[in-house]
């Protein structure tokens, strides 16, 4: 390209990029002027999505503005991320994102996007443990038993998870390789269909989330085990923990949190993250919160990156030496 013509290529791009910063600075000075939507990649039911739609409705308060929480189901959430990661960065679209977020990379070497450099954290909003549950007809009542039965009968049994590369499947695997046992994993389509597949009798087990399980095991539907947290719930306190039953030193819990378009203004990330840490904060959230086996947090938008990027870390070692595959 002659010399002329590449200066003046070279300063068209820089008026349009400055015109492209000047526009988005325009937008995060009068955010929010229109409705938000909250994609979750999994189904209803669930706790990412009930962790959705209690911010959505709190955040809706507080800006006045409709938050239109969406299901957008598939792929453990990678296909509502990959959506949100090449949607506009207005602010104006946003996923919430359960552990798998940082369990897939672990998992697949060409995925469409990359959750660090095309998804900005915006807040962790809490964190909690599943319920190990099998079936009343599984002739087991306490983790060791079922240890014991699955080490008896490798490769019968099934467990059930909110799809590969979930929480559940991690905590199904980190299961296998602390144990010593081989529970064949069953992807589902979120973690109401996985508990529902219990009750029904179409898997022996699975590791439930507790907002989708407790009304069953309260129904005697189900029967837990063990808790995959280093605590008891709440909720159902005679339950003890995975570590507690049977199997020492297990640990393992899940979390939601939302993300963003990568180049969303740094001035929305913030006014979003004070927002819905403010919220989740507040007497009302808790409460709710607490009354689904879910527990608030209260991260900056930086220090959820920083957890993200430790979860990565963290999960590609059990991937590796728990030798899981994407199926």
């Amino acid at each position: 390209m002659p010399k002329p013509l590449l200066g003046i290529f070279r300063l068209f791009a820089g008026l349009s990029a400055c015109a492209n910063l000047f526009a988005l600075d325009s937008l995060a000075q009068t955010y929010p002027v229109k409705p938000i939507r909250i994609i979750v990649g999994f189904s209803p039911g669930g706790a990412a999505d009930v962790t959705a739609r209690l911010v959505g409705q709190k955040l809706s308060d507080e800006i006045g503005q409709s938050v239109i929480v969406e299901n957008r189901t598939g792929a453990s959430g990678l296909i509502a991320n990959g959506r949100v990661a090449s949607s506009p960065p207005d602010g104006y679209t946003l996923v919430m994102v359960s552990s798998a977020a940082a369990i897939m990379p672990a998992l697949h070497a060409n995925l469409p996007y990359d959750v660090e450099r095309d998804l900005a954290p915006v807040s962790l909003v809490v964190k909690s443990s599943h319920v190990l549950l099998v079936h009343p007809s599984v002739p087991v009542r306490t983790v060791a038993e079922l240890i014991a039965l699955a080490r008896a009968q490798p490769g019968k049994l099934s467990y059930g998870s909110a799809g590969i590369g979930s929480a559940q499947h991690l905590a199904g695997e980190l299961f296998n390789l602390m144990a010593k046992t081989n529970i064949k994993h069953v992807a589902y389509k979120g973690g109401a269909e996985n508990v529902l597949a219990v009750v029904a009798g179409g898997i022996e087990t699975t590791y439930g989330s507790l907002v989708a399980a407790v009304p069953f095991i309260n129904a005697g539907r189900v029967r837990a085990l063990g808790i995959t947290g280093t605590k008891r719930s709440a909720l159902i306190p005679s339950i003890p923990t995975i570590s507690e039953a049977g199997l020492p030193g297990y640990d393992s819990t899940a979390w939601y949190g939302i993300l963003a378009p990568a180049a969303v203004p740094k001035r929305i990330i913030t006014q979003l993250n004070t927002l819905i840490v403010k919220g989740s904060q507040s007497n009302e959230l808790k409460e709710a919160f607490n009354k689904q086996g879910l527990d608030p947090q209260s991260h900056t938008a930086e220090q959820f990156g920083e957890f993200i990027h430790a979860e990565i870390a963290k999960n590609m070692e059990l991937v590796k030496l728990a030798r899981m595959k994407p199926e």
